[in-house]
This record gives C-alpha cells, structure tokens and sequence, in this order.
C-alpha cells in the first residue's frame, strides 16, 4: 500500500474511535506509521502477503460497528454441555444485556478503565497490525480476576463478526490475574456475513505471582475471513500459562503468539493444530523469551493441508544471558495431503546462556503408508484407516484442553473435517 492510501486508512479508522486513551493511541499511530503495512521484503511477513489480500479483498476500511445480536444466537453457538460463563461481543463491543456477570470477576469497559496500561505487554513498535490496533480500537474489554480466585469454570469470550457499515474489525481485550489465581479463557468467534472483514484482535494478558492462566482460541472463520490475532503475556515467578490455539478455516489468518517469562520455577507452553484446505492460509509466529533462570517452557505445533491450502510457521524461543537451567522444547510437525499443499517451517533457537536443556525440530511428509496397510489389512476400509490416523496426529495437541465440553467440540470439529474435506 502507498502511504498516502496508509495515512487515509488511519485516518478514517481513527475518525471513528471515542474519547480516551489519547496517549495510548498517538503512540500506536506513531508506531503504525513508522513501520506502514508490511511488504513481501519485510522478514516477518516473507511468506504471508497479507497486504496484497487486505487490498483485494477490503474495499472499505471504516470500523464495522455493533449489531444487534440475539439470545438465541447465543444459545445455538455454545457449546453444548458447557456449564462455564459468557462473555458476548458484537465485532468487539461487548453485550452486558447478554453476558453472564461472573462472581469474583471484574468485567468492565475499557472506556471505564483510563488507566489500564494497554501496549505495555503487546508493545505497538513490534508488529505494525499489533500498532493499527493500538492507535484504531474500538470498544474493547477489561477483565480482572483478583488475588487468589481459583474460577473453577472456563469464561467464554463468544465473538461474533459481520460486516456492517465497514469491514474492519478491532477488538481489544485486557486480563490481568492476580497472584495465587487460576483462571481458562476461551475464545470463540462466529462469522455471521459471507462479506470479507479484516479482523485485527489483541490480547494482553498480565499474570501474577504463582498465576496459572489457560487461554483458548478456535478459530473458525468465514471462508472470506482475514484475520490478525494478537496475544502476549507476561509470566511472573511460580506462574504458569498454556495457549491451545485451533485453526480450522478462513481465506487468510495470521496469529501472533508471545510468552515473556519473567520469573523463576514458571512454565510457559504454546500448542497449536491447523487443519486446511482450499486455498486457505494460516501463518504462526511464536515467541517464547527466557529472562530468567530455573524456567521451562513446551511448543507443539501441527498442521494438515490439503488442496492448495498453505501453512507458516516461525517459532523463536529466547534464552537470554541470565536465563541459566532454562528447559525449553520446541516441535512443528506436518502432513501434506496434496501435491499442491505447501508448508514453510521454521523453528529458531536463540541461546545466550550456556547451562540450558534445549531441542527444537520440523518433520513435513505424508501419511505413513506402512500404518495405513496395518490398518486395512485388519480390515479397516482405507478412508476410514485415513481418518484414524490423521486424528491420532491431531489428538496430540487436543488432549491439552482441559475442559471437557470445549474439547469434546473441537473433536467433533476436527473429526468433520478429516471425514468430509480430505
């Protein structure tokens, strides 16, 4: 994009924000128009030529406002058998009237929360979609779950997106947890429209000491869907935070992943399964920094694609000067079921300390034919054979989902996909 169409978008978005946090905004316009939208020689976006779609695909970059979103569209996308509470948004402006009012939980406006330090986890100056957001947010939510609350049930974060009046979509969410508390979120987004939206999410979330924090994110968007999804989270001495993210559908999706572990005896892990086909493209960009000592942190990413789907990923694990006894392991793993399918792996270790344990690796193949044959020489029919063994790859990283009504949906997702599209 040429600046002067960068400087219009801006400030088109920007024209359409309320009051407050202007502080905060000018430093996520100042960020966005140092670093512009990306281009293909911007390392970070070497493989995800998210401009070129946004200019295709988006012909009116104003701020898609909230709608009216109804009980029973609610009811008819929870889960069934879910017993937690929601949250519900319309393209990122949250629905008092139809959300749960959690006991011992905080749940407010961002407009109402003036001092709430957004950009100080996920910093404006490192990613240029991350700033947009910053500088553009419309709405967005604060959450706080005090000093030693143990939320035994799971909070949905229910979404859901349509254009309407504009095709940009920005929500924006604050955590924070105190010390001693254990919390899971669940992210959950429902494409309402058949007309493309750029979906441009933050996440910042700030742990305390001895915090243990499971954030959940299914992303099953329209087929014309594009998306960036932003999460970061500082990890505190003792704590611990696990990322199951699910990719099943969109035209384009981008997710940026961040554990900063700033304390010691703290765990960070990131898990992740993308199932494609078509032409989809879902690119993952993780960071897991080390700063101290006596830390552990697991990765375990894996994909199947079909058709002339694509698939990215770039994990980088930190181990900085301090970060001595540092434990930190790192896999991406892929099946290609099509000639056409195409995947760029690229797991990335940075070490500045030298008593560490650290392993990182890529397999990209396909099915294993000999387990195949086992299978139908058992009697097995082969597509169901396909089916069992394309599941038993996936289940790996399911089987991190502590709740079972979330789980056993995203089984039920994921089991679709492998009977019906491969």
């Amino acid at each position: 994009m040429s600046t002067l169409i960068k400087q219009d978008i801006l400030v088109e978005l920007l024209a359409n924000v309320g009051t407050g946090f202007e502080q905060v905004r000018a430093a996520g316009k100042e960020a966005f128009q140092d670093q512009g939208f990306p281009t293909n020689k911007s390392e970070e976006y070497k493989f995800t030529a998210i401009t070129k779609k946004l200019e295709q695909s988006i012909q009116n970059f104003a701020p898609a406002g909230a709608f009216e979103v109804t009980a029973d569209q609610v009811k008819a996308n929870v889960f069934e058998g879910y017993a937690g509470d929601v949250l519900v948004f319309a393209n990122g402006h949250f629905q008092p009237s139809l959300s749960s009012t959690i006991e011992g939980v905080e749940v407010a406006l961002l407009s109402e929360k003036a001092d709430t330090a957004i950009g100080s986890i996920a910093k404006p100056g490192k990613d240029p979609f991350c700033a947009l957001n910053q500088s553009s947010f419309e709405g967005g939510i604060f959450i706080s779950v005090p000093k030693k609350a143990q939320i035994q049930m799971p909070i949905l974060l229910l979404n859901f997106f349509k254009a309407n009046g504009g095709q940009v979509i920005q929500p924006r969410v604050w955590i924070e947890a105190g010390d001693f508390a254990e919390v899971t979120f669940i992210n959950h987004s429902v494409n309402l429209s058949d007309t493309p939206y750029f979906a441009n999410k933050v996440m910042e979330l700030k742990g305390g000491l001895n915090t243990q924090i499971r954030c959940y994110n299914l992303q099953n968007e329209g087929k014309n869907a594009i998306e960036v999804s932003t999460t970061e989270t500082d990890i505190q001495k003792d704590g611990r935070f696990t990322s199951v993210n699910i990719s099943l559908s969109g035209e384009l999706v981008r997710n940026n992943l961040s554990i900063n572990i700033l304390g010691s005896n703290s765990e960070g892990n990131m898990y992740g399964l993308y199932l494609l086909n078509g032409k989809s493209h879902v690119d993952n960009h993780t960071n897991m920094d080390h700063t101290v000592a006596h830390s552990e942190s697991n990765e375990l990413y894996k994909g199947i694609l079909a058709d002339s789907s694509r698939g990215v990923f770039n994990g980088k694990i930190f181990v900085r000067q301090d970060a001595q006894k540092t434990n930190a392991f790192q896999q991406n793993n892929n099946i290609l079921l099509s000639e056409d399918a195409v995947v760029n792996t690229k797991p990335q270790l940075e070490i500045w300390a030298d008593d560490v344990k650290c392993s990182h690796g890529c397999t990209t193949g396909q099915l294993d034919e000999e387990a195949l044959f086992y299978l139908q020489a058992r009697g097995i029919a082969k597509d169901q054979a396909k089916g069992l063994l394309l599941y038993a790859f996936a289940g790996e990283v399911l089987d991190h989902i502590t709740d079972e009504s979330f789980r056993e949906y995203c089984i039920a997702q994921v089991q679709r996909r492998l009977g019906s599209n491969f």
